[in-house]
């Protein structure tokens, strides 16, 4: 019987191959690592676009040839892969160039103008820095600043998701759920901006340059006979459009009603919702599409995130490293006795998390901020207060979200790296003042992916339903009422009032420094 899902999720550290059955088990899993980018600049990231289909293709394989009977079983497959990674083909599907992956801080400075009056209404309500901002950071503004042959010669303008459905089917589709970037996109109505719309102008890829847009659920295509002999997949498969790994994270969280929000703990740290009401966190910033259709997915994002974990490993960590070696131990296990040893506050050093600028949250200016220094405080001091800082940041994020859609958050789901620590769990509990519920399986991407497939290949009538079935929790934690009052001063009253004391010396140091 045909009742087994196959999720591929192609992530930032890895490519996954899950087959789910439909209670949400993971039937059988093969996991590949990659290596997510390369710099030839400083700045810049790359990635063969090919590499990232060859890896799939090697993680696919294993999988089919480890189980051999597990083709005969799989309905469908969808597809989930980290946002904003941007690949250029031309007619015969072959990359022009290196694929622009989503960590690139490239900016260029010669794009189109919108025209007086549409500038004039920006500058207005105060939005003219952040659509400068959102198109000195579009791929295409600086493709066509610096590469303009590789758009004269290019066929289709594509995420990386949009390239890996043309590798399985030949086609050049995409989920509606997918398209998370500077792109000319209506992210209200789930489709390419209309005629005429300012974002053509902003972000000027040509209209046929574009993938014809499925929304989540729906059929994207079948298996081609060169994606099966390359990746082992049945040929004539079904692919259904799924969402980009965020969404599909929420989904596979088990957030669903706007009373559960996620947080998603990986290299880019979010907190967002799944809600039925288009709800612009900050004014004129859309929400992400839902991988639930019709559905929007609000969410604020802290762009290093956990990559901070990783900085703090790479810089302070070298002893940790050298002891887990040696002792044949997780070096995550000794980085969490840093969070037992430090009590919460970390004796008054507060971090604020800002290491890379945004677009609102935090504005283009921002840099990272550590304060309260004193002889006292350590490496795990200042291991703890990135972790504190981080949902200082987060539950600020959640706490504008609330107050847009006017809904109160009553749980918290956690995914990604981060969630995998019970004392890390603990502290964003004690902070958001909430449960917090880990999912009894870490893979909440693929879970998410192989959801939308199980309702769009019929397994599941409704998304009620599938969720109910196919997620469920492990673990909760409770907040520690004697660390409320600590967290709570701390948040309100240091934390909160940093940004906007510390902004007109963020502008200076970059005046100063040209940096970032």
């Amino acid at each position: 019987m045909k009742d087994h899902i196959l999720a591929i999720d192609l992530g930032t550290q890895s490519v996954r191959a899950v087959v789910f059955n439909t209670s949400g088990n993971i039937v059988a899993i093969e996991r590949t690592p990659i290596r997510p980018y390369y710099s030839k600049r400083p700045g810049e990231a790359e990635q063969e676009a090919d590499y990232f289909w060859e890896k799939l293709s090697l993680t696919c394989k294993n999988l089919f040839t480890k189980n051999e009977e597990l083709a005969e079983k799989v309905r469908a497959l969808s597809v989930t892969t980290q946002r904003s990674t941007v690949v250029v083909v031309d007619r015969k599907g072959k990359a022009l160039r290196p694929a622009i992956v989503w960590p690139d801080q490239r900016r260029e400075k010669n794009f189109n103008s919108l025209g007086f009056f549409t500038e004039l209404g920006f500058r207005f309500v105060g939005m003219y820095g952040t659509v400068k901002y959102a198109q000195a950071e579009a791929e295409i503004n600086w493709l066509l600043a610096n590469e303009p042959d590789i758009i004269r010669q290019g066929y289709k303008f594509l995420y990386i998701s949009g390239y890996i459905i043309y590798k399985l089917t030949g086609l050049y589709r995409d989920s509606y759920a997918s398209q998370v970037g500077y792109i000319p996109f209506d992210y209200k109505k789930f489709s390419w901006s209309s005629a005429g719309n300012w974002k053509w102008k902003a972000f000027p890829v040509p209209k046929d340059m574009l993938p014809e847009l499925v929304a989540p659920g729906q059929t994207i295509g079948t298996i081609s006979g060169y994606a099966s002999e390359k990746t082992g997949i049945p040929k004539g498969l079904p692919v259904i459009a799924a969402a980009a790994d965020k969404a599909c994270e929420l989904l596979g969280s088990g957030c669903f009603g706007s009373e559960i929000a996620g947080l998603s703990l990986g290299t880019t740290a979010t907190v967002g919702l799944n809600t039925k009401r288009y709800i612009e966190v900050i004014p004129f910033i859309p929400p992400y599409p839902s991988a639930i259709p019709g559905m929007y997915s609000p969410e604020v994002q802290i762009y290093r995130g956990f990559w901070l974990v990783s900085w703090f490993r790479r810089e302070f960590g070298l002893k940790e490293e050298m002891i887990a070696e040696n002792e044949g131990k997780a070096v995550e296990e000794l980085f969490d006795r840093f969070l037992e040893e430090v009590p919460p506050g970390s004796h008054g050093l507060v971090l604020q998390p800002y290491w890379s600028p945004g677009v609102k949250i935090p504005g283009p200016e921002a840099k990272g901020t550590v304060i309260g220094f004193g002889e006292v405080h350590t490496r795990a001091h200042l291991y703890r207060a990135i972790i504190e800082g981080l949902f200082y940041a987060l539950r600020d994020g959640l706490e504008r979200i609330e107050r847009r859609s006017r809904r109160r958050t009553v749980s918290l789901r956690v995914s990604g790296g981060g969630s995998q620590s019970n004392s890390v769990l603990q502290i964003a509990s004690d902070i958001f003042q909430l449960p917090v519920e880990r999912p009894s399986i870490f893979e909440t991407a693929s879970l998410g992916a192989a959801i939308v497939a199980a309702v769009g290949s019929g397994l599941y009538d409704n998304f009620n339903s599938a969720i109910g079935s196919m997620t469920s929790v492990g673990n909760t934690f409770l907040p520690n009422p004697n660390h409320r009052d600590m967290y709570e001063d701390i948040y309100r009253n240091i934390y909160l009032k940093l940004y906007k004391k510390l902004k007109p010396l963020y502008v200076r140091i970059r005046k100063i420094s040209g940096y970032p």
